[in-house]
């Protein structure tokens, strides 16, 4: 179903009056009518430039997001912000590459383990790990789980988490307590093995 012909507002207001609507009063509705008007087109854009289907969505909401917050800056072409739209498109899908590209990279700069299980396998035994880890907040979790399970050194788990490494090592000390006070015998056992 083509977006063009579902939920108008303003049936009979052209574009350049509706944007008039949205950069001078805000309206939410003018601005949906917009996004009705151009969104096939601006996802159309966004799916020949983009890798994959998501990053084409993930463009495509970033450009009416950010029309919508920068209404203030926009520049309409004939009373159209469609070209803006499109530019935007291409400015966030070249975001998205090079924060995936990094992503990539710091990927790849983490050790592997030569003998790893099926990803599949490790998921379904991490099941019991996240469970026992469940008491812990997001951020500390998530060391954990890089620290102990994926085999990563403190400071590489730092870098994924956001934090320094300096913190990462104290937030790690403090939930090995915590879980040592949880699980009093598990950690007996293992630290006597």
């Amino acid at each position: 179903m083509s977006h063009e012909t579902v939920g108008r507002t303003f049936p009979g207001m052209d574009e350049a009056g509706l944007w008039r609507r949205v950069a001078a009063d805000g309206d939410e509705r003018a601005l949906g009518d917009l996004y009705e008007r151009h969104v096939d087109r601006v996802f159309r854009h966004a799916a020949r430039l983009a890798s994959d289907r998501r990053d084409a969505e993930d463009a495509t909401a970033v450009a009416f997001f950010e029309l919508w917050r920068r209404r203030d800056a926009v520049r309409v072409v004939d009373g159209s912000p469609l070209p803006w739209l499109l530019a935007t498109t291409t400015n966030a899908l070249r975001n998205l590459q090079r924060s995936s590209a990094r992503y990539r990279r710091l990927l790849d700069t983490l050790p592997r383990s030569a003998d790893a299980s099926s990803a599949e396998d490790e998921v379904f035994a991490d099941e019991s790990a996240r469970a026992l880890l469940a008491p812990l907040g997001a951020v500390d979790r998530q060391l954990v789980m890089l620290v102990h399970l994926e085999g990563y050194r403190a400071d590489e788990a730092a870098v994924v988490v956001g934090l320094s490494a300096a913190a990462a090592r104290a937030r790690l000390s403090r939930a090995r307590a915590k879980l040592r006070d949880l699980v009093p015998d598990a950690t007996r056992e293992e630290d006597s093995a």
